[in-house]
């Protein structure tokens, strides 16, 4: 997974995304599991203060 964002930051415009990991908590086993995705620099506030998708 690093070498494709490594490889994302390298072509023009790649500096506009952020890697956002989040964990998020299963309601059937109570254990935690974490999400990553690519997110625009400017959307990451809101994408962080919104419930999982």
């Amino acid at each position: 997974m690093a070498k494709k964002v490594v490889a994302t930051l390298k072509v023009a415009g790649g500096k506009d995304w952020a890697k956002v990991i989040r964990a998020v908590k299963s309601d059937k086993t109570g254990a935690y599991t974490f999400r990553e995705e690519m997110v625009p620099v400017d959307k990451v506030q809101e994408y962080l203060s919104t419930g999982v998708k």
